[in-house]
């Protein structure tokens, strides 16, 4: 990375063009880098008064992050998980598509991409919607189901309530219908070539094809874990409160 001094005194577009992180962190503080991409960093944050020290601090953190393997979520209890889980829908929901939203929105190109930003600009808030949609049918239907598991094994329900809540929507049944969010991408796929710019496309083109190649990313990793990892542990959990319901049953 550059010496602060010199930082400072780059243009956007350059400081972007080495590191297309620095293009969210602008959005975290407020700045569509796809506005000021010639103007300097300094110039910036003094005409929306953000410490650029405290911006270049929030792009080191940001490198250093550093996600849990699924071997390490596998060794946690399943409370862990589902609060890890939570943790991502908050960041999906918060930053990464309020980011995205806002480039799709924003970003003019008088181009061979003004046509493709036409068609995202239609695509991409029904993609939202229903990215939403989703998110909030599974904390309302999974995440609330191992809640009611953990309230059953805590004895906080009578045996005959227990036995109907873990008849009524058993979890192996959540798991048959969960959807992959891999699809759910397919027409931005399509629309993008996969992706596809040549070398000489404006930066701004660059950023964008490369976060939402990257949200698409992680939406496999994050359905691969709740396939794997999740439903697995929420499954073996159900079953053992209900074995242990049972045993109470047999022993009155």
């Amino acid at each position: 990375m550059m010496d602060s001094k010199d930082i400072h005194k780059s243009p956007i577009k350059d400081l972007i063009s080495e590191n297309y992180v620095f293009a969210s962190v602008l959005h975290y503080f407020g700045i569509s880098f796809f506005l000021y991409e010639e103007n300097s960093l300094q110039e910036v944050c003094q005409k929306f008064k953000v410490n650029a020290n405290q911006l270049v601090s929030e792009l080191e953190s940001i490198a250093n992050r550093k996600e849990p393997t699924s071997e390490e979520l596998y060794l946690h209890p399943i409370e862990v998980l589902v609060a890890y889980l939570k943790k991502k829908h908050y960041y999906f929901l918060r930053q990464e598509l309020p980011f995205l939203s806002s480039m799709v929105s924003g970003i003019k190109q008088e181009n061979e991409f003004e046509a493709i930003l036409a068609d995202l600009r239609m695509m991409f808030p029904l993609f939202v919607e229903d990215f939403i949609h989703h998110v909030h049918e599974e904390e309302n239907r999974l995440f609330k189901r191992i809640q009611l598991l953990h309230e059953i094994e805590r004895d906080e329900y009578r045996l005959t309530d227990a036995i109907m809540i873990l008849e009524g929507s058993p979890t192996a049944r959540l798991a048959e219908a969960h959807e992959a969010h891999d699809d759910e991408m397919e027409g931005i796929r399509k629309l993008t070539k996969d992706y596809f710019l040549p070398l000489d496309a404006p930066i701004s083109m660059k950023v964008l094809y490369h976060e939402l190649q990257n949200f698409e990313r992680e939406l496999i990793i994050h359905a691969q874990i709740e396939d794997q990892l999740l439903f697995p542990k929420a499954v073996e959990l159900e079953r053992e409160v209900l074995r242990k319901i049972k045993k109470k049953i047999n022993s009155n």
